[in-house]
């Protein structure tokens, strides 16, 4: 039995792909899957869900969060209101509350609940579906040390977790991790719609992408050296290299990416406010 079985039930509200990454994590690391919930609305998904991990299936929040010990809520922003009201009556007052939605605070899911709940807001990302995200987590004051771990441990089956201890800037964590992965599937489209307007044909266009900005996070994951080191290391005086960097400073790559984070994490906050 691990510390997660011992601790009781874990409920899931939504069994979306996120949802799904981190209930297929925890099965991995020993979870019975006997002692996991979902609810879910859609039919396939739900089936899906209790033939692919064996998991106890819902399709209503309040028949899956009956006596658990922790709640995921794994809802878009703009149901979250509704699926907190459908259990409040119904969540152990003394469960741990998780929520992995963009934007809603926790004084918002504490309210919505009625009041007193331990709650820690996650952002993971969607790198976590194949184990090689990062997730940002900020925890209540009514959150025990026990219950920390616990999100933790639950977090990290889809990759490593950082604490953040003000909520103010989990709208930040949204922007740059959350936000992020999208970021960089634009900059590999760009990418290769360069590398074939040079001339090189597409399969090979893909590939020299694909591997190049595979290759270059997983050195900075493992360098010692932080981001701008590295960069100078490829970057040879009058090369090819620094050519192109200088033409992407040029035309305000930095101050382009800034804005763009910036707008991110005021959306964040203007979801919580249209959401209230």
């Amino acid at each position: 039995m691990t510390q997660q079985d011992a601790a009781g039930p874990i409920a899931f509200i939504g069994g979306g792909n996120m949802a799904r990454s981190l209930i297929g994590g925890l099965v991995v690391q020993g979870r019975a899957a006997g002692s996991i919930r979902v609810a879910e609305p859609v039919d396939a998904l739900r089936d899906a869900l209790a033939k692919d991990f064996g998991v106890a299936v819902f399709a209503t929040a309040g028949e899956a969060a009956a006596g658990a010990s922790t709640v995921v809520l794994a809802v878009k922003p703009q149901v979250m209101r509704a699926v907190c009201g459908e259990l409040a009556g119904v969540a152990p007052a003394d469960a741990l509350m998780v929520s992995i939605a963009a934007g809603i605070t926790s004084a918002q899911i504490d309210r919505w609940l009625g009041g007193g709940r331990a709650i820690v807001r996650a952002m993971p990302n969607t790198p976590s579906l194949i184990g090689q995200g990062v997730t940002g987590l900020f925890a209540t004051g009514a959150v025990t040390p026990a219950q920390r771990q616990r999100a933790a441990a639950l977090l990290e089956s889809g990759g490593p977790t950082t604490w953040i201890d003000d909520e103010a800037l989990m709208d930040a964590v949204t922007a740059v991790s959350g936000s992020g992965p999208a970021y960089v599937f634009l900059l590999a489209e760009a990418m290769q719609a360069a590398a074939e307007r040079q001339g090189l044909p597409p399969d090979a266009a893909s590939l020299l992408v694909r591997q190049t900005i595979a290759g270059a996070a997983a050195m900075l994951v493992q360098a010692v050296e932080p981001a701008p080191v590295l960069r100078a290391r490829v970057t040879s005086p009058g090369g090819t290299t620094q050519a192109a960097v200088e033409t992407l400073q040029a035309g305000g790559f930095a101050a382009l990416l800034d804005r763009a984070i910036e707008r991110a994490t005021q959306r964040g906050r203007e979801l919580s406010a249209a959401n209230d």
